[in-house]
């Protein structure tokens, strides 16, 4: 009797998943049980299956930490517990399974801050710490990272020809965390919100407030746990939003000075039109540093991100809504806007004040020669300016039009390294003409660099000369 009521309220749980998905996590469950639907006992019985620490261990990739997959069994074992008397089980039933399943993936934010308290600690009633909450949110990131690397679902994105993923997934999780509300709602400076305890509701109010803490975690347990399947066509095991496809430097000599989590980071804020693809259209290392080949390379080529990383190490840039076109007049929208990536993240959004969101304006002797956004003409939040090399970001105490700080290190600064990713598809309509057959295939510029060749014409193009008008 008791295996039947059992078996019928797993069914129930399950009812909130598809058929589809109700096969893949019985199969999932059986597998890591290390049974079979069809196994019984020798009195007749049905069996009794159950995950262990030992048997999750075993299926979880080894590649993702010991701590995490602890986490991981921890967060199914303290859910429904078959006796609340004696505790958390050793052993987790298929009702445990599909009950932190269910909240994990498809929960509100008051079942996803309950796992997520649970996979913390397992003081159900007491408060976690920063501290403790840094190292989760880190293990996660990082855990997600390695699985997306391991299932080969970077989309394009290489460890190797990014920045070093370590001190991005910092900055992340610190930006994540500088969310939390301390006891009275107050929100805390980094030094001190490491050393304050949180409560349950604390972390309900942080999940349903950062929507990337329940995005990493949902993408951690389809990941960890093989529940993903490239011909399943259901929502809830997919992880194709994680990152934009990569394109322009997989096979060519090109690399960016991006980490992944700030990919990760940056694209959420994206329109999400534009979330899907990013293309690296210009970069310095790879370019040449000259400002007139900069605009033949971005001109009307879509919404794009420009980003700088400066002399002083500080990594910041602009969202651009529209296409960049070379006139003496600002353009764009509402939907543009600055963020720093380095020493800490920050979204710049509009404030309404002015409609300065985009400039760009070369050849002229009336107006200023650059690219900007934000601002007033010669006092812009970000200013590269013509001659390259150099650009100003203005800002005492606010840029007026995203409500900005000063974005590098100093007010006046040298550029490092300068790149510009177009992001979404290619305009529509729109024909591009090569300048060159080399212009057309990156991996030949790059046999030309690799054996120490220039181009003669290079930077010589009028900007734009080849685009058709939009």
């Amino acid at each position: 009797m008791g295996n039947v009521e059992s078996h019928a309220l797993t069914r129930t749980y399950l009812s909130s998943f598809s058929p589809e998905e109700q096969t893949v996590l019985d199969s999932v469950f059986d597998i890591i049980s290390g049974s079979r639907s069809t196994e019984g006992t020798k009195s007749g019985k049905a069996a009794q299956k159950n995950i262990t620490l030992a048997k999750l261990k075993s299926y979880v990739h080894g590649g993702v930490p010991s701590t995490m997959t602890i986490r991981l069994y921890n967060g199914m074992r303290s859910i429904e517990a078959i006796k609340k008397s004696e505790g958390f089980s050793d052993a987790i039933s298929k009702k445990q399974f599909v009950l932190f399943l269910s909240y994990a993936m498809r929960g509100t934010a008051e079942e996803k801050g309950f796992i997520i308290q649970r996979m913390i600690s397992q003081d159900a009633d007491g408060p976690v710490k920063g501290t403790q909450i840094k190292q989760f949110t880190e293990d996660l990131i990082m855990s997600v990272i390695y699985l997306l690397r391991h299932e080969h679902m970077l989309f394009g994105w290489s460890l190797e020809k990014t920045a070093d993923c370590n001190f991005g997934v910092a900055r992340l999780t610190t930006a994540l965390m500088s969310h939390l509300k301390a006891k009275g709602g107050q929100y805390l400076s980094t030094d001190y919100l490491l050393n304050v305890e949180y409560g349950l509701q604390a972390l309900k109010d942080w999940v349903y407030r950062v929507t990337h803490i329940p995005y990493f975690l949902h993408a951690f347990v389809a990941l960890g746990l093989h529940i993903t399947s490239a011909q399943s066509h259901s929502e809830l095991f997919s992880t194709k939003h994680m990152l934009p496809q990569c394109e322009g430097i997989k096979y060519t000599g090109q690399y960016t000075f991006f980490d992944i989590p700030s990919v990760m980071y940056l694209n959420t804020y994206l329109p999400s039109e534009h979330q899907s693809q990013w293309q690296l259209l210009y970069s310095s290392q790879f370019h040449g540093e000259s400002f007139t080949r900069f605009c033949s390379l971005i001109l009307h080529k879509g919404p794009s991100l420009l980003v700088i990383k400066d002399s002083d190490g500080y990594t910041f840039g602009g969202f651009a809504s529209q296409s960049w076109s070379a006139r003496p007049q600002f353009q764009g929208d509402s939907k543009c806007f600055l963020f720093t990536l380095s020493p800490h993240f920050g979204i710049y959004t509009c404030t309404g004040y002015n409609d300065h969101y985009m400039y760009l304006n070369h050849g002229q002797q009336t107006m200023p020669n650059g690219l900007g956004m934000g601002g007033q003409l010669y006092y812009f939040g970000l200013w590269i300016d013509s001659d390259y090399g150099g650009g100003h970001s203005k800002a005492k105490p606010r840029c007026t039009t995203y409500n900005s700080p000063q974005l590098s290190a100093q007010e006046y600064f040298r550029i490092d390294t300068l790149e510009l990713w177009r992001v979404g598809n290619p305009p529509k309509g729109q024909s591009f003409q090569k300048n060159t057959v080399l212009d057309a295939e990156p991996e030949a510029q790059a046999l030309l660099q690799m054996i120490g060749k220039t181009r003669m014409s290079e930077g010589l193009q009028d900007p734009g000369k080849n685009y058709k008008p939009e």
